[in-house]
């Protein structure tokens, strides 16, 4: 037996966007009109509102990375989902979504990975910095590791790695093994060059960070290790896996040295 859809996944569908666990709703402390209140309820975050033409009040909204504007009709009761533009073909929508949206977005995610639980590869003077999902039994993660030694080394970029524990039953321990090292920096550089951490137990605060780590990876929707996170102007670019050598040296900020 099919399944009538909810009148959000019609919506995302419609757009072409895909469906994932809806992000928490929006702070607003009172019930929006109807259209929006029913989008809402089913997952949908308004950021905010804009003023738009027409009578037309504008609402810039998101479910798990998914951007959207909404446009309420002047008598309230009903919604478009979509693009506005003008008559020269100007796009009405995209300044709301990054002035309402992205920027913001952007400013909690990295707050989200600076408060995570890291392990600092490089100069922490240096001037671009890089998050990135780490899981002790990654080879792809040491193979990331590999090709940024010539950014780390010449103290241009500071890798931050967010130790993860998904891949394998022993990733937790290994990832709280790093964390809980002495030297954490050294035992990372030590397992990429070949001499694996071994598994061993830590304090419950240290397990306790690969686990909050794990959380994170999972409230970002990330799907491997590698994930890497760096800032380009004001914006929050992301690398899955391994890049090409065009994408690395956009997040390295540069050419090899």
């Amino acid at each position: 037996m099919a399944l009538r859809p909810t009148l959000l996944a019609a919506t995302l569908a419609a757009l072409a966007l895909p469906i994932t666990l809806p992000m928490a709703i929006s702070a607003h402390a009172e019930s929006w009109p109807a259209p929006i209140q029913a989008l809402v309820d089913e997952g949908l975050q308004i950021h905010g509102e804009f003023d738009a033409p027409e009578g037309l009040q504008g609402y810039a909204a998101s479910h798990q990375g998914s951007e959207m504007t909404l446009f309420l009709t002047a008598d309230g009761e009903h919604a478009i989902v979509g693009t506005l533009v003008d008559a020269e073909g100007n796009d009405l929508s995209e300044a709301p979504l990054e002035t309402l949206v992205r920027a913001p977005l952007d400013a909690q995610l990295w707050q989200d990975l600076e408060q995570s639980h890291w392990i600092q590869d490089g100069d922490p003077a240096a001037p671009r910095v890089l998050y990135t999902f780490t899981d002790p039994n990654c080879p792809y993660c040491v193979r990331f590791w590999e090709m940024a030694r010539p950014w780390v080394e010449a103290g241009e970029v500071q890798l931050r790695h967010v130790m993860v524990g998904i891949l394998q039953p022993n990733s937790p321990a290994k990832a709280a093994a790093l964390l809980g090292a002495d030297d954490p920096a050294a035992a990372l550089h030590n397992h990429s060059e070949g001499e694996s951490i071994a598994p061993s137990a830590q304090p419950r605060e240290i397990e306790d960070q690969v686990y909050r780590n794990n959380q994170l990876f999972d409230a970002l929707a990330l799907l491997a290790t590698p994930t890497t996170f760096y800032r380009d102007g004001t914006r929050v670019e992301v690398l899955q896996g391994i890049p090409d050598s065009q994408r690395l040296h956009e997040a390295m900020g540069g050419e090899q040295p």
